[in-house]
């Protein structure tokens, strides 16, 4: 009996190892799970079939293909030619809109008026009221919507919303829900607000560590939209200095033609998770509110390109004087790193703003183990000092900018489900410069010669982080 268990464990393991042979693009890690599957028999195999596999790719794009024939889903058309008279005519810009036609699923639209907004202070106030005068409908997405103070006025808001008559769905993820011990989900039992769980743990079913829906999206009545790296929650209110959590972000409103590609990334997603059949409806066409051309990104792993590891890659090759890139976690594949020290080494100014004191250490350390290559090279690293730095900007020259809630990391570029919006508009890309060379003023540049003078069990210990960086 226990000859034929351990036979079957390795033909399972050998089956699993020649499944990572075929089905893994990047040979590091076909490698690894061929490895794990043959060194730990039977464990190796379960655990590359629990993190390894992404089994909800066929289902997701299955969803998507059902609404391609509906008139109110924006995917796979071209610009319409009316946007396309306003497009930026420099090559930066050029260059930037043909990649990005050819990896997106959604046209670059004109007509658009996007509003930053730091912080719960501002950001809150202008989401609540947008929901709060809400009258046929409301979505929402959020990682993370914990059930505390800023949480309960969100939970109140939808539920009169939705007993007023207005169709309120809300979306959190199952992983971002155990951020918070009370569920606001729970608020919503019993009453007419619609809520759903992304990818939930189930003993039977699914329990995936990766694959999360991180995206933050807000659509009110297909007029205004909100989205950015801002989840819902007390600590991005960052007045209280006594509160040592709190958490400094931004946010963004929406205005325009966008919205519809807003609401359209939301409904993907609802349909995946509620299973319901899509239904044409016709949605009122927001108005032009603005001068902004605007494209929504869905990107994750159902999506038939790393659209936003393309994106990245391509606008550090566009770029001709000035990269800007803002995140709170930072861990660039070697592709990547190679792009940075390209633009950095053809002229081009490359400056990346990071936390000092990060919310998840091991994340900075696997950081910290990369940053010599880049300042080998002339790029400027920045230290923003706490409270932490949650922001997510990517800014070329005075051009372009990426928001949304994608980080530079593999969980984010390769694993996580993301929503970022390109922004083609000087005024906007003005006002985020300002905020970026403002943070970077108050920031610490460090140097080569202090990463090098690192202690040996630290160096070990970032070293040691940096092996784990394809799942950080």
């Amino acid at each position: 009996m226990l000859t034929l268990l351990l036979a079957a464990l390795w033909i399972f393991s050998f089956w699993t190892a020649g499944h990572a042979l075929l089905s893994k693009r990047d040979p590091r890690a076909a490698s690894g799970w061929i490895i794990t599957c043959l060194a730990i028999p039977g464990i190796g195999a379960i655990l590359y079939w629990l993190l390894g596999v992404n089994r909800i790719r066929t289902r997701s794009r299955e969803i998507q293909k059902q609404g391609q024939g509906m008139h109110w889903l924006h995917v796979d058309q071209p610009p319409r030619p009316k946007d396309i008279e306003h497009f930026p005519a420099s090559s930066t810009s050029r260059a930037l809109i043909t990649l990005s036609n050819a990896v997106t699923r959604r046209p670059l639209i004109y007509g658009n008026k996007i509003t930053p907004l730091y912080n719960g202070e501002q950001a809150y106030p202008a989401m609540l009221k947008a929901i709060s005068t809400a009258k046929e409908s409301i979505f929402l997405s959020s990682y993370i919507f914990k059930g505390d103070q800023i949480g309960q006025q969100f939970a109140d808001e939808l539920i009169a919303a939705a007993e007023r008559g207005v169709d309120v769905r809300v979306l959190v993820d199952a992983f971002g829900e155990l951020y918070s011990l009370k569920k606001v989900r729970q608020r919503f039992r019993g009453t007419k607000v619609a809520a759903a769980v992304f990818l939930p743990f189930t003993l039977l079913g699914s329990f995936y560590f990766n694959l999360r829906n991180h995206r933050k999206i807000l659509v009110v009545d297909n007029q205004c939209s909100f989205t950015g790296g801002m989840n819902i929650r007390d600590r991005h209110m960052v007045v209280d200095e006594n509160n040592p959590q709190r958490i400094i972000d931004i946010h963004f409103r929406l205005e325009g033609p966008i919205c519809g590609q807003l609401r359209d990334a939301f409904m993907e997603d609802w349909h995946f998770v509620a299973g319901e059949k899509r239904e044409s409806y016709v949605w009122k066409a927001p108005e032009i509110a603005g001068k902004a051309c605007c494209r929504g990104i869905s990107a994750g792993p159902n999506e038939a390109h790393e659209n936003l590891h393309w994106i990245l890659i391509g606008a550090l090759a566009s770029a001709k004087s000035r990269v800007r890139i803002m995140t709170p976690y930072f861990i660039p594949n070697r592709a990547q790193l190679a792009a940075i020290n390209t633009a950095a080494l053809r002229g081009v100014r490359v400056e990346i703003l990071l936390p000092e004191k990060n919310n998840l250490p091991f994340v900075a350390w696997a950081s910290n183990a990369l940053l010599f290559e880049l300042l080998e090279q002339q790029t400027h690293i920045y230290f923003q000092p706490p409270p932490f730095v949650h922001s997510k900007l990517l800014l070329i020259d005075d051009e372009y900018a990426l928001i949304g809630s994608a980080n530079v990391d593999p969980r984010s570029l390769r694993l996580n489900f993301e929503f970022n919006v390109e922004v083609f508009d000087a005024e906007t890309v003005a006002e985020l410069i300002s905020h970026f060379d403002h943070s970077r003023e108050q920031a610490r540049e460090i140097t080569l010669e202090e990463m090098d003078k690192r202690s040996l069990p630290l160096r070990l210990r970032d070293s040691f982080c940096k092996l784990f960086t394809p799942y950080l």
